[in-house]
Formats: structure tokens, sequence, C-alpha cells
């Protein structure tokens, strides 16, 4: 199984998308500074949204358009309510 996650950084407000075959995992190298420029800077991250694949390339694609700021207004669009209680 592949992953397309998406975290929130709890100090900064900044988000990072990703993929992944072990969620858990790779949330937890995010978190101690094991992972891309962005999330080795900061510390606090917290998965808030997630989608499963059977292929990497389903998941490749999917991670590239969540990229896009087509994506991006997806994930705001999606994640309404939890934004706005922040």
């Amino acid at each position: 199984m592949y992953y397309v996650y998406l975290l929130d950084n709890q100090s900064d407000k900044s988000w990072y998308i990703g993929m992944t075959e072990n969620l858990d995992e790779r949330l937890r190298r995010h978190n101690e500074g094991d992972g891309a420029r962005i999330t080795s800077r900061n510390e606090g991250w917290k998965t808030i949204y997630f989608e499963a694949y059977l292929h990497k390339k389903d998941a490749l694609g999917r991670e590239k358009f969540l990229k896009s700021g087509s994506g991006r207004r997806y994930l705001k669009k999606q994640l309404k309510h939890y934004l706005e209680e922040k």
C-alpha cells in the first residue's frame, strides 16, 4: 500500500505533502528531522489527511496533483472544518 499524506506543522502552520509506504514511520522520521528540507527544519508535524493507493504510480500522480495549485485548493475545500478550528 502507498500513502499520499498531508502534514501540518503546529508551530508555523506550514503544510508538507509526501508519499510513503509506511505512514507512521514516515511521520516519526519527519518529526526527528530526517526528511525533506522543509520538515527537517521544524518539529511538531501532524498527519491531517492521507489517501491510500495500491499502485505506486497512482500515488505519485496524486501527490503531484496535490502539490499543484488545483490540488491545494482541493485540500483546503476538503479540510474546511479543520482549518476553521485553527
